[in-house]
Parts: C-alpha cells; sequence; structure tokens
C-alpha cells in the first residue's frame, strides 16, 4: 500500500501533484503553483528515497516526503524540540482529488508517524499555508501543536503555519 517511489512512477507523481495543485487552486487556496513542487523537487525526493507512495491497487493516489530538511525560517519558531534535534519533517503531502475524503491521508499520516517511531525521531515537524483551513483542522485534530507561523521565501505572500509533534505523543493504532 506505501512504499518509496521509484523514477518509473515520477510521471504519475508529477500528474497526482499537479491535480492537487489545480483542485487546491479551484478552492481558492493559493499554495501550489505551476512550478511547484517541480520535477526537481520530486526528482530529488525519489533520488534521496525521501518520497512515498500510497497505492490502491497499482494507481499512486497518495505521496509525503519524510527528510530532516527544515526551511531556514523554521529557526524563527520556539519548536518543542531543540531546533537542532533529530526530527523528521513532513512535505508534499497529496491525495488525488477523486481520492480525497476517503482517510488516505489519515493512513499516510499513521505510516508517516510509525516511520518517526521506528527510526528513533523525537518529533515530526511540518507546516501547512496559512490560507488552508482543512489541513490546518486535519493537523489539529491528529495532535499536532502548532507553533506559530512563517513566510517561507519561495513561496506566497501568506505565512504558513508550522506544527510539532513529539514522538512521545502519537497515538499507538
Amino acid at each position: 500500500m506505501i512504499g518509496k517511489g521509484t523514477y518509473s512512477e515520477i510521471n504519475s507523481i508529477i500528474s497526482l501533484i499537479k491535480a492537487c495543485g489545480k483542485n487546491l487552486r479551484d478552492n481558492g487556496i493559493d499554495q501550489w503553483d505551476e512550478s511547484y513542487p517541480s520535477i526537481e523537487n520530486i526528482t530529488n525526493d525519489i533520488q534521496t528515497e525521501t518520497l512515498f507512495t500510497y497505492k490502491i491497487e497499482s494507481e499512486i493516489v497518495g505521496v509525503v516526503v519524510l527528510n530532516e530538511m527544515q526551511d531556514e525560517e523554521y529557526a524563527e519558531i520556539n519548536w518543542l524540540t531543540p531546533f537542532d534535534s533529530k526530527n523528521i519533517v513532513i512535505h508534499r503531502l497529496a491525495v488525488s482529488p477523486p481520492y480525497q475524503g476517503r482517510g488516505i491521508a489519515r493512513k499516510i499520516m499513521e505510516f508517516a508517524e510509525e516511520f518517526a517511531l521506528n527510526n528513533n525521531y523525537c518529533s515530526i515537524r511540518l507546516d501547512t499555508f496559512s490560507q488552508n483551513l482543512r489541513n490546518q483542522k486535519f493537523y489539529a485534530n491528529r495532535g499536532y501543536v502548532e507553533l506559530g507561523s512563517v513566510h517561507l521565501k519561495y513561496k506566497k505572500d501568506h505565512p504558513y503555519i508550522c506544527y510539532e509533534m513529539l514522538t512521545e505523543n502519537i497515538k499507538k493504532t
């Protein structure tokens, strides 16, 4: 169901990302544009083995990137754990629009949380666009603590809200 993305899947992954970006914009959320996430981002994610796909049968319907890369603006946040401690960061979580609302994002987050536990991370960090209220509610309902916002230099005019969850607080499913 969930596995590492491969180069042979890149076209499907890019199609999913583009569809999600369009869906966001169609719903008034200018979070992902035509240039982000780029094919270079996705290629790097596959190369570093940090991109994971969620499949139903053989169709990729969700993706997430799990790595330790934090935007430099993250240093502005008063995190629950020291900035340079062993933290996993969630990037580019996306579910194909026809599959949204079916619990796939929840399953991907459960996978990410289990990954953090199994790899001895002390916390999970992420950010979400301040105009994306659905995502904010999703993360808050999972127990992520809102810690402030940052203006990412390569992003939009609106800030991104940062969240963190200590791995000791992850609910076992």
